[in-house]
Order: C-alpha cells, then sequence, then structure tokens
C-alpha cells in the first residue's frame, strides 16, 4: 500500500492510498478519513460507493460528509468505481467501462479479467482496510449515490450480518428494467438475465429486504428519474413492509449539491445504528 496523500480534517485525517488488488488484478486507489478518535481503538466504518464518472475523489471532496463523520467518530471509505489504467474501456460511453463498474463481477470479454468491482469492494479492499487501519469489523455501515446508491443497496442485502444500515442517494433502483442497468449488465454479464437479479435493489427487496434500517433520499427534480425507477423501489418497499423512509426532495436535482444537502441526514442515520 502506497500512501498518496494525507491532510488534517476536522480533527482527524483525510488519506489517499494506493495498492495493488487481487480483485481487480490492477492498482487500485481509495480514500479513508479517519475521525481523531481512531487515535485510541477501532471506530466504525461508513463505505461510501460512488456513481457513474466518479473516482474515489468526487463525494471525498464534494459531499461534506468528514465534518459530519468527525462529529460522530465515524470513518468514511471512498473506493473507486472501476479499475483504471491498462484495462478494458469503452470511449464512447461514459456509462461503460472505467468509471462506470457497476459494482458487479464481469463474466464477458473484455471486461471479465479486471472489471471485478462486486469482489474489490466486498473482499479485497476490507481486507486491506482492516489489516492496517484501526476500523472495527463489528460496526459496518454503507451508501452510495446513483451507481453507488445501486451497489450499496445490493451490496447490503446480500451481506446482510455485516452491515448494520444501509442508505442511499438517488439510486438507480431497478437496473434490469432501466437503460442504466441492461446495457452495463448485459454488457458484463452476458444475456441471461437470471443473473442480472442479484444487482437489482428492486427485485433483491422483495425476495431478501434487509434487516435492518433503510433511507433513501431522491430528488424530485432529478434529471435521470426514469433511468433511476425510484418508484419500483419504493413500491416494493411498501409492499415488504420494509423498515425505512424513502424521501421525495422537492426540487432537488441528481448532482452532488443534493448529496451534500442530505448527508448529515445519512450519517446521523448510520451512527444511530453503529453505536446502538
Amino acid at each position: 500500500m502506497k500512501t498518496i496523500s494525507e491532510n488534517r480534517c476536522f480533527g482527524g485525517v483525510q488519506g489517499v492510498y494506493s495498492h495493488a488488488s487481487d480483485a481487480t488484478g490492477c492498482d487500485m486507489t481509495f480514500g479513508l478519513f479517519l475521525p481523531d478518535e481512531a487515535q485510541f481503538g477501532p471506530v466504525p466504518v461508513l463505505w461510501y460507493l460512488s456513481g457513474l464518472t466518479c473516482t474515489h475523489e468526487n463525494a471525498m471532496v464534494k459531499a461534506g460528509a468528514q465534518a459530519w463523520a468527525a462529529q460522530q467518530g465515524i470513518a468514511l471509505v471512498f473506493p473507486d468505481t472501476s479499475p483504471r489504467g491498462d484495462v478494458a474501456a469503452d470511449d464512447a460511453a461514459y456509462d461503460l467501462g472505467q468509471g462506470a463498474g457497476f459494482y458487479v463481477n464481469a463474466t464477458e470479454t473484455p471486461w471479465a479479467p479486471h472489471f471485478r468491482m462486486w469482489d474489490y469492494v466486498t473482499t479485497d479492499l476490507p481486507r486491506l482496510l482492516f489489516a492496517n487501519f484501526a476500523l472495527d469489523e463489528e460496526r459496518q455501515s454503507i451508501t452510495g449515490h446513483s451507481m453507488g446508491g445501486h451497489g450499496a443497496l445490493t451490496i447490503a442485502m446480500a451481506l446482510p450480518d455485516r452491515f448494520r444500515s444501509v442508505s442511499a442517494f438517488a439510486p438507480i433502483a431497478h437496473p434490469t428494467e432501466s437503460e442504466w442497468g441492461q446495457k452495463q449488465l448485459g454488457a458484463y454479464l452476458g444475456e441471461d438475465r437470471e443473473g442480472w437479479r442479484r444487482h437489482d435493489a428492486t427485485i433483491q427487496m422483495r425476495e431478501r429486504g434487509f434487516p435492518g434500517p433503510v433511507l433513501i433520499d431522491q430528488g424530485a427534480a432529478d434529471q435521470f428519474l426514469d433511468k433511476l425507477m425510484p418508484e419500483a423501489l419504493a413500491a416494493t418497499m411498501m409492499a415488504r413492509r420494509q423498515p425505512g423512509q424513502f424521501r421525495m426532495q422537492d426540487g432537488y436535482d441528481h448532482s452532488y449539491f443534493f448529496v451534500a444537502s442530505f448527508m448529515e441526514d445519512h450519517v446521523t442515520f448510520h451512527a444511530e445504528a453503529l453505536y446502538a
């Protein structure tokens, strides 16, 4: 592991690190905010998964999460959204390839050798983090924005014993039925739609649900509502009687101005679960 930078931030440290990943077969970069309490022992962890076109840096510098995490004594992990460097790319599309890993393990050519973001986020990066930093493996929660909201929800429902709570900002809620999903799942996983189901938050909510609390914020003025399909997830949560909240926020779009506006709510929501 290589330290790229470490900066004092709200009494803690915002670091950026790189490492050779077994999952993706290339070097990966991530951000990690450690609150001051990490000097004295392991602290709870909140994972933040970013959306299309993002790197580890977008949420790290735009979401304003460190201030609220410092107040709660919580660490923040900001993984990248895809493998980088000498790996497959689609230069004609911003929503496929580098910057658009969709948090799946690709099985199709040319993506399969490196685009294994599910394993990276659930196995590879956690192993590195808990071996090298003062983080409490027993207290983890997860959130994300857009593509990252899709990843947070599907990962949390697949690993309910790991995460105490899950939230999402404008998640891609029903990718098997959406333009944002059918294209990517078909490219990465092939045409057998049965393999897509575990990566659809609406289907997983219907079939599994989540044993802990759930919080979803969606901007009512989001320019991508037709692709996100929030109504499908909201209806499924209601039908399942899933404990949680689904909030439509009047006037808000898909940007980081929206994410930053409700970040305090999400960090507080997760802190209640992490310290319960």
